[in-house]
């Protein structure tokens, strides 16, 4: 007896969605169908109506949902096309106009302030220490503009911004000395990695792939 594992996936409704076939004899063929285990034997379906057209010790050939494929020893066959996940984010708008959210930074909680015109997320200086970012040792000294003017920062890589569903990792940060934001400003090194619509009271993120 051969033993392998050939999983199989079909996308009809109200048909067989799983077929896996455990071992091969000659014009036999042990399976699983949707969970239940099934011994084929030739020209005699299943109650799933799967059937066994040939098997050997080194292919069988199935016919399920109408269709017949050969499947050899260890083989893999995938049939059913499975949509990605779309991760989105809804980000509302306050009563200032603003778009604001929580999220979290290196699995630490954070308030969000959706800002376009930033071109990292950034933050104080006393944040990133509560964040526990070691901004100093891994950052590289830099100068930002900011609504108040000129100030000295670190450039920085965030491991892992969160909002939403929505998880980007290696993020470029900016941590500000003085006249940093009250907020976390969602900048541009993250909200050019996701679609963005808005849609008046709410602003959708979905992540690209």
């Amino acid at each position: 007896m051969l033993l392998f594992l050939a999983t199989i996936y079909h996308g009809q409704a109200f048909a067989v969605d799983r077929v896996v076939v455990e071992a091969l004899f000659t014009d036999k063929a042990m399976v699983t169908i949707d969970g239940v285990r099934r011994l084929l034997k030739l020209d005699k379906p299943s109650p799933e109506g799967v059937r066994l057209i040939s098997a050997s010790s080194k292919e069988a050939v199935l016919e399920v949902d109408g269709e017949r494929r050969t499947y050899p020893l260890g083989g893999h066959i995938t049939t059913r096309f499975t949509k990605p996940e779309v991760m989105t984010a809804k980000v509302w708008r306050n009563q200032a106009g603003a778009y604001t959210t929580v999220g979290t930074i290196n699995g630490r909680t954070v308030n969000f302030l959706i800002d376009t015109g930033a071109t990292a997320v950034a933050m104080h200086a006393n944040q990133a220490k509560r964040l526990g970012i070691a901004y100093k040792l891994k950052g590289k000294r830099i100068l930002v503009n900011t609504a108040s003017g000129s100030a000295a920062a670190y450039d920085v890589t965030l491991d892992r911004v969160q909002v939403g569903d929505i998880t980007l990792n290696n993020v470029r940060g900016f941590i500000i000395d003085n006249n940093g934001p009250a907020r976390v400003l969602l900048g541009m090194s993250f909200l050019n990695r996701v679609k963005m619509e808005d849609q008046g009271a709410v602003l959708l993120l979905e992540k690209r792939f």
